[in-house]
């Protein structure tokens, strides 16, 4: 999954391999992300989900949404996205299996390494991204500090794949 800023980061993230596309621009107004989305959803040819934005994925017809771990509930994302896809970004073995009690269909997990995203963030650690892996039963996504080299690491873990923004710049 490549976490992009615009369409044209989206675009260019999938010349370079990316499977999914999140589309995270929190400096951005709605409607500025909605016009982002509107521009890449169409283009792309892998599924868009579109962060925290439950009203502008669907306006947009992206694949679904991902939530911060302090975001609506997943009842309320669900309830609007229908059979679209709902993910939560988690920091914590517990938070993940919540995030599955309550109906997701993935989680991203981490900082696992270091982030330059995120420099406040305490590192989990690709032990604690194992952990996750095996508490449940839906795809969890590395991200943090994730390289090209990190990547097989994250699948030995038992990560279904990974997310990342400076890899796919």
């Amino acid at each position: 999954m490549a976490v992009v800023a615009s369409a044209e980061a989206g675009l260019k993230a999938i010349e370079k391999g990316a499977t999914i596309l999140q589309l995270r621009a929190p400096d951005l107004t709605a409607r500025e992300l909605e016009r982002e989305a509107n521009a890449l959803v169409p283009q792309a040819s892998v599924p868009v989900v579109v962060s925290s934005r439950c009203d502008v994925a669907l306006a947009a017809g992206a694949a679904g949404v991902n939530l911060p771990e302090r975001d609506v509930s997943v009842a309320e994302a669900r309830t609007l996205m229908g059979q679209r896809l709902v993910g939560r970004s988690v920091h914590a073995i517990d938070a993940a299996v919540t995030a599955e009690r309550e109906g997701v269909d993935y989680v991203i997990f981490g900082p696992v390494w270091p982030s330059p995203s995120h420099p406040d963030e305490k590192p989990q650690g690709i032990r604690s991204l194992a952990d996750v892996a095996r508490a449940v039963n839906i795809p969890v996504l590395a991200i943090g500090g994730v390289t090209s080299e990190r990547a097989d690491e994250c699948a030995k873990a038992g990560a279904a794949g990974y997310a990342a923004i400076t890899l796919f710049r």
